[in-house]
């Protein structure tokens, strides 16, 4: 059976107008596309065998016709996202009747429930692209990683970006304190602990704080310090699925967890401040994040010490270099007063985010 959409609390997030057309008179047929459609989050359009009084062959995102009908729809114009859905393994005919009629392939129930919701999910939920997903991890305690993660976030959102921040360090003291929003309204991780399958991706967003024209996604003042791995997956899914830029705060242990996101990212940032120790603790996190995740790169955090350049630190750590950070005046003060990092855009802070996304992102990303 297909999996569950997660967490009752996010709802139902049906675009009407990417409603999927089912075709059939096979009356049980027809309830278990119905009922795979309700997993999806959407509402179909039905068209009892024919296509009279339906939106038409040619609007709907996605047909799903049923082999009952497939003889009667062979003289039917192409088009893509035509789906053909059977029930008996061992019928020779379907894949001629599929081929007739111009289906993109052929499915059967119930072995390919899973694989449809997530079809018919994708057409609902309009996906396109996937975010570019960047994880930012310190190489020892207090490298600032969590600084850098919010103002690549805020830096991607101020461009107009769809942009989200992801809190995957439950013991890191919380960025949505960094953000100044504690209190804002919205689910936090403890509320997707149970969820399982396949998370709609537009509740997921419309489910979480909005703080500086992003969405975040942080932990709470509980006592719940952990979410399954499988929940972790199926949300970290939900936020790629929206495309844009999404931007995770990553612990320095790779338990169960973090391996899930990890293993969805494009790349990672290790942020390593420029001394000999921090640079021989960041080897043993380098050493454990990049059994998951290949592209790991260094980020150096100035004023440089003990005579190590950025370079002599990639070098050390066998990592590419990103950049380098200087220290920036007046961002204490800054964040004490409830300004999110990355905000003074002449800071170099927010400088360095600009070039990490020109380069990172679709079109130049930040301006």
């Amino acid at each position: 059976m297909a999996g569950t959409n997660a967490s009752g609390q996010l709802g139902e997030a049906t675009d009407l107008r990417r409603r999927p057309l089912i075709v059939t008179e096979d009356e049980a047929l027809l309830d278990d596309l119905l009922r795979l459609c309700a997993a999806a989050g959407s509402a179909p359009e039905v068209a009892h065998g024919t296509l009279a009084g339906s939106s038409g062959w040619e609007g709907a995102p996605l047909v799903l016709v049923g082999d009952d009908c497939a003889r009667r729809l062979a003289g039917v114009p192409r088009r893509q996202g035509v789906l053909l859905i059977g029930r008996d393994l061992d019928d020779p005919g379907i894949w001629r009747r599929g081929i007739e009629m111009g289906a993109e392939c052929v499915l059967f129930l119930p072995d390919a429930e899973t694989w449809l919701v997530d079809r018919i999910a994708d057409v609902t939920e309009g996906a396109g692209d996937q975010a570019v997903t960047v994880g930012v991890i310190g190489g020892r305690g207090g490298a600032g990683a969590s600084t850098l993660a919010c103002a690549l976030a805020v830096s991607a959102a101020r461009a107009g970006q769809r942009t989200m921040l992801i809190d995957g360090d439950p013991l890191g003291g919380g960025l949505d304190v960094l953000l100044g929003g504690e209190s804002a309204p919205g689910l936090r991780w403890p509320a997707f602990a149970e969820s399982q399958g396949r998370v709609a991706a537009g509740a997921l967003e419309e489910s979480l704080p909005e703080l500086h024209s992003l969405r975040l996604l942080s932990w709470d003042r509980g006592s719940v310090v952990a979410v399954p791995a499988p929940a972790v997956r199926s949300v970290l899914a939900a936020a790629r699925r929206r495309g844009g830029a999404v931007v995770v705060d990553l612990p320095r242990r790779v338990d169960n967890a973090a391996a899930e996101v990890l293993a969805q990212l494009d790349m990672a940032l290790l942020v390593v401040p420029a001394e000999l120790r921090s640079v021989a603790a960041a080897h043993r996190v380098a050493s454990c994040v990049r059994m998951v995740l290949r592209d790991l790169r260094v980020v150096v955090r100035g004023p440089t010490g003990d005579g190590l350049a950025d370079e002599e630190i990639a070098r050390l750590l066998d990592l590419p270099l990103a950049g380098e950070l200087p220290p920036e005046s007046g961002l204490l003060a800054a964040l004490e007063s409830g300004e999110p990092p990355g905000t003074s855009e002449r800071g170099p802070l927010a400088r360095f985010c600009a070039d990490f996304w020109a380069r990172a992102l679709p079109g130049g990303g930040v301006a």
